[in-house]
């Protein structure tokens, strides 16, 4: 059972886990291939993939949902990790270029919620790539894995989120064609399985990885700001701060 950020640590540190990362940020690069001078957001459990980008960014932060915990992060410098509610980043409005939500909306009590406020944070020219368990693949079926918990989506109920919570959907790609099992010989052909599977069982993919921008037209007020009063931030990290 993946209850805990540590859960999710355990599996990206296994062999699987690896694969997993490996596969997934090759796709965030491919449709990030230039993140330079720009102010990086990971929220859910967004570690595994911002290491890599740290630095070309101006700044990357990661925020960890309060019913997961969080662990520090990165290892061995200054703490850029922050525990934090869903709906209640501890970011000024406008101030983030680039988010990325992994291991967040499927967990969220209120995707809208979620929704709203990464909204709010970015800028007017900002970018939200999400990576959701897809609800008609393999890895949604089995509790192996951290994409087998929470709710999975398809590709169609992330769009309509994404609709009603003022962003523009701007392409999605399919992912993790390799069977959810951790044996030898599915690891060693997970290779030709991510190669092959997008043209040969697409709808078995396992997660879908959704790319959308922030939407500015009036009536944006639905980002509902006032309902963040009197939540709990907790700062966990020794880091500078995030301004």
């Amino acid at each position: 059972m993946y209850s805990s950020v540590h859960d999710f640590k355990t599996f990206y540190s296994t062999r699987a886990g690896r694969l997993v990362r490996r596969f997934l940020t090759l796709h965030i690069r491919k449709i990030w291939p230039d993140l330079h001078g720009l102010r990086l957001v990971g929220c859910g459990y967004a570690v595994p993939y911002l290491k890599r980008f740290m630095d070309e960014t101006e700044r990357s932060v990661a925020f960890m949902p309060d019913d997961l915990g969080v662990h520090f992060w990165p290892e061995g410098e200054k703490g850029l990790v922050c525990l934090s509610r869903d709906a209640l980043l501890p970011l000024e409005t406008e101030s983030v270029d680039r988010i990325i939500l992994v291991h967040g909306l499927e967990h969220a009590e209120s995707p809208h919620e979620l929704l709203h406020e990464l909204w709010r944070v970015l800028k007017s020219n900002g970018r939200l790539l999400m990576i959701v368990p897809n609800r008609r693949g393999l890895w949604a079926r089995t509790d192996q894995t951290p994409f087998g918990h929470g709710t999975p989506y398809t590709a169609r109920q992330i769009g309509h989120y994404l609709q009603e919570s003022l962003f523009v959907h701007e392409r999605t790609e399919m992912a993790l064609f390799m069977p959810p099992f951790r044996s030898f010989l599915v690891l060693r052909t997970a290779y030709t399985f991510e190669s092959f599977g997008r043209y040969l069982f697409p709808g078995l993919a396992g997660v879908s990885i959704v790319e959308a921008s922030k939407q500015i037209y009036a009536g944006a007020a639905k980002t509902k700001t006032a309902r963040a009063m009197g939540k709990k931030r907790v700062l966990v990290t020794n880091s500078e701060g995030y301004h």
